[in-house]
């Protein structure tokens, strides 16, 4: 049986070429997706463990948020000598460091890293630690030096000479580089410009005496963590509280560096692996449908072997075994093109600058073990049933001519087992709908897609025959004979006709769906901006950073520029009544925000949200917390500082309520200014002055902010311009998954039909015999190709629908009301699919116009 089995494999492997390939994709994916953030992340731990200093001290921060105050936190700089005269103390270094600075060359163009990564400013010193050493140049001196990394210098053509200017939160100015400072370790993508440190103090913090951390030298013989506990006991609060510092050891502030990380490596590693969950998925029904084939293919062979003595258990392991060793060969290949796939991601992030060696890629245990797992898990699962109706087939088939085995079975299991998971899976999305908590309804989600997924492949057989005979029903008028045997080949195995559509199904299912939530999030964001943005225009950060005050003074100072409300944001934790802590993102605005904004009320008015002491917030968020008008609520700022605030307005804002995030918080801006110090603006919403144009003033606004090449200016349009650019990256990402969908459906349709030409060998050449032409069997394989991807795509378009109308209904309980269908690409979809099944049907149409007729008649 071993060598039956052998020989088996070998005679199909060319059959057996295309699922192999689905699977070699995704274990491509899983590969490479964990050998990329492997690699990545062992680089980075020697960064940051070559780096850090043996301990760091830091002001405390307890809170943190994706969206930043543009508040530097600070120390006074004469800790550092207190530290020194701590026993065991080697030396303690004064660090300035400012992130998200701005810096323009004599052009006025970013020099900057392109690719979201920040532009750092940091006081110059050297120690054994230090990531850059000089490599041209001198060190700064004065206020008006500077060194900056060689590679932002080599791609932005900055020389030394050249002068720069420095957009820093407490004003501009102008610096000559002095120096070219080149790494020594792995360069993170960012861009560095280093000053001497009273400039930095003066400059970049604002004020002289200050540091943003005291990085620790110890002494030899002296660890890490004792001289954490010795500054920990020099540095303890007179009062017995705790003191206002964090510190670190080396290997805490390596692994708090690496966390941060994580957020990015966790964002490219779901992606990948959300890649190869589709690969796999769609991969399944390609191989389910081959092993199919080829056990009708070889009903007599599995027949002949059940006569000469194989029982039904070696039958359904030399099945089983066949799967095996395409999985084995699958995922060796698949783990080739992992690697190759992880060496191209890293030459990429070398192109935005994060300059990774392909030579110190890390191929850790668990890649092979995942890879092999996944490649060799799905053919074993995806062959088992096969590998049963293979078991099933009779000593007796060996004497019958049987073509097909099991094409003619009844549905009815499929039918009983489709109507129960459908009925389960739809009372899932029902409740989804219905459900008025959001936790709940994304659950309820979540199970239903799984359960009516699993519903429609299940019953996609006993659809085949009424969904197709109404698809092809023009066949036979346009086409004549041909037309109506290219519908009749689609509908002669149900069976086959519903496992190849599925694999187009899942992809166009999934967009289908994506597309419905895109498109109700732009047309909701879309009303809600009409609805809520009163302001002429909206000066922005295009990645919503904080900008400078220097900023705001010359916005207010434009000529004919009226209202001007700053926006300000900050990470705030807030107690609630029934107990809970929720942290999330607060806003603060001057008053005069009614004329720059419509905000929609429940209780109170923008008066009382923005009066001294008090908040305004979301109120169905209040009423999930039993939060009441009037009553004050502990909230807790990122400094570890607390204040009472009382609720003084309830707000029904849908989208804008809280900015994207929880509660929809704001207060005023002088409780900001007390309770938040040194934040920064993160937009100004400006309206035009009595008698001034809005078109005068945008282009005065423009000209006042040329200096300024972080900050734009926005009318509603532009708004609504730069809301659907972010939703469309939700899109895009989608989109490529459904493209690899799409190619392994076409992969699926192409190993069908190839296989189904092998399969209608003799019947093809009986046809060729009594006088249809090859142009005529062209056309034919091509119509029920055709035939079978719309098919696939009419059930895809159908349950994406479903699932994107249940997406919005929970997206509506946190404001996205609106409803969009976006009918264009549901029309996109359906076309694409036509030509997704012509192109699918090329190579085995043209396989099998060149079959010798004498030779196919004679084929068993």
């Amino acid at each position: 049986m071993l060598k039956a089995t052998l020989r088996s494999f070998l005679a199909h492997k060319g059959r057996l070429a295309l699922s192999a390939l689905a699977v070699v994709l995704s274990v491509a994916f899983v590969a490479g997706s964990l050998i990329f953030s492997d690699t990545v992340r062992r680089t980075f731990d020697q960064l940051f463990a070559s780096t850090a200093a043996d301990v760091t001290v830091s002001p405390r921060q307890d809170l943190s948020s994706p969206i930043a105050s543009g508040a530097v936190p600070t120390l006074p700089a004469s800790l550092a000598g207190r530290i020194s005269r701590v026993d065991g103390v080697a030396a303690a270094h004064v660090d300035v460091a400012v992130r998200n600075i701005t810096v323009v060359d004599r052009h006025n163009q970013p020099v900057g890293p392109t690719s979201g990564a920040p532009t750092l400013a940091e006081n110059w010193y050297v120690t054994g630690r230090t990531p850059v050493k000089l490599a041209s140049g001198h060190a700064p001196h004065g206020p008006g030096e500077a060194l900056i990394d060689a590679d932002t210098a080599r791609h932005k053509r900055v020389r030394i000479g050249d002068p720069l200017r420095v957009l820093a939160p407490p004003g501009s100015f102008t610096v000559r580089v002095a120096g070219i400072a080149a790494f020594t370790t792995t360069n993170p993508g960012s861009a560095l410009v280093f000053l001497d440190t009273p400039t930095a103090q003066t400059r970049l913090l604002g004020r002289p005496g200050t540091a943003t951390a005291i990085s620790v030298d110890a002494a030899p013989g002296v660890t890490d963590a004792q001289l954490k506990q010795r500054i920990a006991a020099a540095l303890h609060s007179p009062s017995g509280g705790p003191a206002p510092y964090e510190l670190r050891t080396a290997g805490e502030q390596a692994k708090s560096d690496t966390d941060r990380l994580g957020t990015f490596l966790a964002v490219i590693k779901y992606v990948m692996l959300g890649f190869a969950g589709i690969a796999v998925l769609v991969g399944v029904f390609l191989i389910v449908n081959t092993f199919s084939m080829l056990i009708a293919q070889r009903t007599r062979e599995l027949g002949l072997l059940r006569a000469l003595g194989a029982d039904r258990r070696q039958v359904r392991r030399s099945v089983l075994t066949e799967a095996v060793l395409l999985g084995l060969v699958s995922s060796t290949l698949g783990l080739a093109a992992g690697i190759g796939l992880a060496a191209g991601l890293i030459r990429l992030m070398g192109a935005f600058g994060m300059n990774l060696k392909s030579t110190e890629m890390v191929i850790g245990p668990a890649t092979p073990l995942a890879a092999y797992a996944v490649g060799v898990g799905v053919t074993f699962v995806a062959a088992y049933l096969p590998a049963r109706r293979a078991a099933a087939v009779s000593p007796m088939a060996a004497l019958v001519d049987a073509e097909v085995a099991g094409a003619g079975r009844p549905l009815r299991v499929r039918a009983a087992a489709g109507m129960a998971v459908g009925t389960l899976g739809l009372a899932a999305l029902g409740g989804c709908a219905g459900s008025d908590r959001t936790a709940t309804a994304t659950a309820l989600l979540g199970l239903g897609v799984v359960l009516t997924l699993v519903a429609t492949v299940i019953a996609g057989p006993l659809l085949v025959r009424p969904v197709i005979r109404v698809l092809g029903g023009a066949f036979p008028a346009l086409f004549g004979s041909v037309g109506r045997m290219g519908q009749r080949n689609a509908l002669r195995n149900p069976r086959r006709t519903g496992a190849t559509a599925s694999a187009l199904m899942v992809g166009i299912a999934l967009v289908t769906g994506m597309s419905v939530a895109s498109a109700s999030l732009s047309k909701s964001f879309d009303q809600q901006i009409d609805k809520t943005l009163g302001a002429d225009f909206v000066v922005q950060n295009a990645n919503f950073q904080p900008f400078p005050a220097e900023i705001t003074d010359r916005v207010r100072a434009t000529d004919g520029a009226g209202l001007v409300v700053r926006q300000r944001l900050t990470a705030v934790a807030v107690r609630l009544p029934d107990g809970k802590t929720v942290r999330t993102t607060a806003g603060g605005y001057d008053p005069g925000l009614d004329a720059v904004a419509h905000i929609n009320y429940v209780r109170g008015d923008t008066a009382s949200a923005l009066a001294a002491g008090a908040l305004a917030m979301d109120a169905t968020f209040a009423r999930e917390h039993g939060v009441r008008v009037g009553g004050a609520l502990p909230v807790r700022f990122p400094d570890g500082s607390g204040a009472d605030l009382r609720v003084g307005a309830l707000t029904d804002q849908g989208t804008s309520g809280g900015f994207g995030t929880e509660g929809g918080l704001f207060f005023g801006m002088a409780a900001f200014e007390k309770h938040v110090p040194g934040a920064q603006d993160s937009a100004l919403y400006v309206n035009a002055a009595s008698g001034t144009p809005k078109d005068l003033l945008r282009s005065r606004l423009e000209r006042t902010l040329g200096p300024y090449p972080q900050v734009q200016v926005r009318d509603q349009a532009d708004y609504k311009k730069l809301v659907h650019d972010q939703i469309a990256v939700l899109l895009y990402l989608v989109s490529a998954l459904l493209g690899l969908a799409i190619v392994i459906a076409v992969l699926g349709v192409v190993n069908t039909l190839a296989l189904s030409v092998v399969e209608r060998t003799r019947e093809i050449g009986l046809l060729r015999a009594i006088g249809l032409s090859r142009r005529q069997l062209r056309r034919m394989i091509r119509l029920e190709s055709v035939v079978i991807a719309v098919f696939g795509a009419v059930l895809g378009l159908a349950l994406g629908l479903v699932w994107g109308l249940c997406v919005q209904r929970v997206l509506a309980l946190q404001g996205v009301k609106a409803l969009a269908i976006p009918w264009a690409v549901v029309g996109a979809v359906v076309a694409g699919s036509a030509v997704v099944g012509v192109v699918a049907a090329l190579l085995p149409a043209l396989r099998a116009s060149r079959m010798n007729v004498l030779a196919a008649i004679a084929h068993e």
